[in-house]
């Protein structure tokens, strides 16, 4: 049988290299076009406390004003930029953390901004590291971060650094690491930031994160302030150890900068805390 074919031998050769052109396109879409759950990732660098904290627990309301003596206070990062802190300190802040590092490849572009800006207006203020155990130890990232900011002066208005273990943005919530792993990544870089400053670190973490990825580890509580991290109306349940919290980060969605927080006292135990 036969085959009928339509157009010249010219029109066909092009129909021909239409098709495998077409074809080339979609292999080449294929190869270089990212995965969706590649495009979620953010980049390196851009963790921020809280990062977390509403995709994994969620809001439950505000705290209620009133109570017991609390002073309030904000984080910051590159997130924020400069930042208002004439319109903060109006506001009623009195104490403030900005980030310095990440892992061991990343410092915060607005750093002295924050940090110094905070001083300036008369905030006690701090730095705060993010914890990336799957790609340095502890101790190296205890180093960059004292190197770059973290450090501690017995002045009355700087804080003790301060760890920020979460969840991780760029991958598995544990970093790939066991529970016995994190609890000695955490150990090697408070250990490393006391030797290099005299200061215990502050923990800043979640409950829910502390249970699943230490084994809700309670070795820390005696030496290491607690920051933790709850968008509610109380702080619920604290991690192992604990008695009592010292910072508490209820809301990413305060006036003028996002993530406000809780002193768990009045203004002179902040004090107390930066002198050490």
């Amino acid at each position: 049988m036969s085959v009928r074919r339509t157009g010249s031998p010219r029109s066909r050769r092009h129909a021909a290299a239409g098709v495998l052109l077409a074809a080339s396109s979609l292999t080449l879409t294929a190869i270089t076009a990212p995965s969706a759950a590649a495009a979620d990732i953010p980049a390196r660098g851009s963790a921020r406390m809280g990062t977390g904290v509403l995709a994994h627990d969620g809001q439950h309301g505000t705290p209620v004003p009133g109570g017991a003596a609390r002073t309030e206070g904000v984080d910051v990062s590159s997130h924020q930029g400069d930042v208002a802190w004439t319109g903060l300190w109006t506001s009623g802040v009195r104490w403030a953390y900005a980030k310095a590092t990440e892992g061991t490849y990343y410092r915060n572009p607005y750093f002295a901004q924050q940090y110094n800006g905070s001083y300036n207006v008369g905030m006690i203020r701090g730095a705060y590291h993010f914890a990336t155990p799957d790609t340095t130890s502890g101790a190296a990232q205890a180093h960059y971060f004292v190197d770059r900011g973290g450090g501690w002066s017995g002045d009355g208005k700087t804080l003790p650094g301060a760890l920020d273990i979460e969840w991780n943005p760029y991958g598995a919530a544990c970093y790939g690491r066991t529970q016995s792993q994190m609890v000695s990544w955490i150990r090697d870089f408070l250990n490393t930031y006391k030797a290099r400053t005299g200061r215990d670190a502050v923990i800043y973490t979640a409950t829910s994160w502390w249970k699943q990825c230490t084994g809700n580890h309670g070795g820390f509580a005696s030496a290491n302030p607690l920051w933790i991290a709850r968008y509610a109306s109380a702080v619920g349940e604290l991690p192992a150890g604990w008695p009592y919290y010292t910072m508490w980060q209820y809301t990413s969605s305060g006036p003028i900068v996002g993530d406000h927080n809780r002193f768990n006292g009045a203004l002179d135990r902040v004090r107390a805390l930066a002198l050490g």
